[in-house]
């Protein structure tokens, strides 16, 4: 209560020309009324959540927790965010330039120093990056029962160690980048629950194939993996899937940016390189492929199955357009989904078609409005699974 009130309600009228408080029981009275509606006014203060000085309420955390270099990362530049949402910049010899790792931590992360945390690593999609401030999805920063990492995966680094190391685009090793380095060094500097029960990894569209590839190369991490408009399936099955990846490593998009070229521009995936830099050749003919079909994810469905790893697939229809990327997403998903149903394994699968019903944002496209709901249904099933 401030005490200027407390004056103005105790003082006696004086010689202002106002009438003076009687004497006697009248100013008893007078007296008691004044200090009862001080009581009240005090009691509705409370209740209304006036600012209190209490000791032990904990303080909001002023900054994000320090991260110390190591695993052969190198920390560079600023961390930028807040406590619970930032960004830190590091390098690497595995693979060329800077990269951001977005890290979103619960509320409480701060004042529950003996508290440690299940983590979602979610891989982006080509041409993103993890200082987009919209890859922090609501159903993300919502979640109090986990930390989110998402990691740099390059415009179009494939969620793969390059054959070819030798490009214009240089040390292209993403795989090792994430899996012993990115991994260890969240485990080292945040409280996180470091076995395979307290890791899942998801990712969207580029990522949705960068999650299924890591769950199938390295079980032992993961214990729930899901695929969000995913490219699931880059065999001789689904050869418009595997022309979208050649299409990012040729950087056949760029002539379409115009003045935009460069990183602002999303068609523009960096320095061309050989169709053949990641998986080695793409042409069908005399087995030429069979990296690809190595890295398909589709064909691999059975690795998951027999390490009982949680699955769980997101795609639309792209509204029946063959030019909207979710129109071949769904074919690929679908494909996923029937492999591991032809071995009577159970599949959380979702084709939402154009987004009716979807939230409130979906139209079915290949795009943040549909991925939006599939994380705000993913989440909850995750941190059920989780806790089991």
């Amino acid at each position: 209560m401030n005490q200027t009130l407390l004056m103005k309600i105790h003082k006696p009228n004086g010689p202002t020309g106002e009438r003076a408080m009687p004497a006697g029981p009248a100013r008893t009275r007078c007296v008691l009324r004044a200090k009862a509606a001080v009581t009240a006014v005090a009691a509705a203060l409370l209740m209304l959540g006036a600012p209190s000085a209490h000791a032990d309420a904990p303080a909001a955390p002023a900054a994000p927790p320090k991260m110390a270099d190591g695993f052969g990362l190198t920390r560079v530049g600023e961390v930028t965010g807040t406590a619970t949402d930032f960004v830190i910049t590091v390098k690497t010899a595995e693979v060329a330039g800077d990269h951001h790792i977005r890290i979103l931590l619960p509320d409480d992360y701060a004042t529950a120093p003996a508290k440690r945390y299940p983590v979602l690593y979610l891989l982006h999609g080509a041409s993103d990056d993890p200082a987009n401030p919209g890859l922090a999805y609501p159903a993300l920063t919502a979640t109090q029962k986990m930390i989110t990492v998402i990691p740099d995966g390059g415009r179009r680094g494939w969620y793969t160690d390059w054959r070819d190391q030798n490009t214009a685009a240089g040390a292209q090793k993403w795989e090792t980048f994430h899996i012993n380095q990115v991994l260890p060094f969240i485990d080292a500097n945040l409280r996180t629950v470091a076995d395979k029960k307290g890791r899942a990894v998801a990712g969207i569209s580029m990522g949705g194939f960068g999650a299924l590839h890591y769950a199938q190369r390295h079980p032992a991490l993961f214990s729930q993996v899901a695929s969000l408009s995913g490219a699931a399936d880059l065999s001789v099955n689904h050869l418009v899937m595997r022309a979208a990846v050649v299409a990012t490593l040729t950087n056949a998009g760029a002539p379409f940016c115009g003045s935009s070229s460069g990183t602002t521009c999303a068609l523009d995936f960096g320095p061309t390189v050989s169709s053949d830099a990641v998986f080695g050749s793409p042409y069908p003919v005399f087995n030429a492929d069979r990296l690809w079909n190595e890295a398909d994810p589709t064909s691999h469905m059975g690795i998951l199955a027999d390490a009982g790893i949680g699955v769980a697939l997101y795609t639309g229809n792209g509204n029946g357009n063959p030019a909207n990327a979710e129109f071949w997403a769904q074919s690929a998903t679908e494909h996923a989904k029937n492999a591991l149903e032809a071995r009577g394994y159970p599949v959380h699968y979702v084709d939402y078609g154009n987004g009716s019903g979807w939230g409130t944002t979906c139209k079915g496209g290949h795009d943040s409005g549909c991925w939006t709901q599939d994380l705000t249904d993913y989440i909850p099933r995750l941190e059920a699974a989780f806790a089991s």
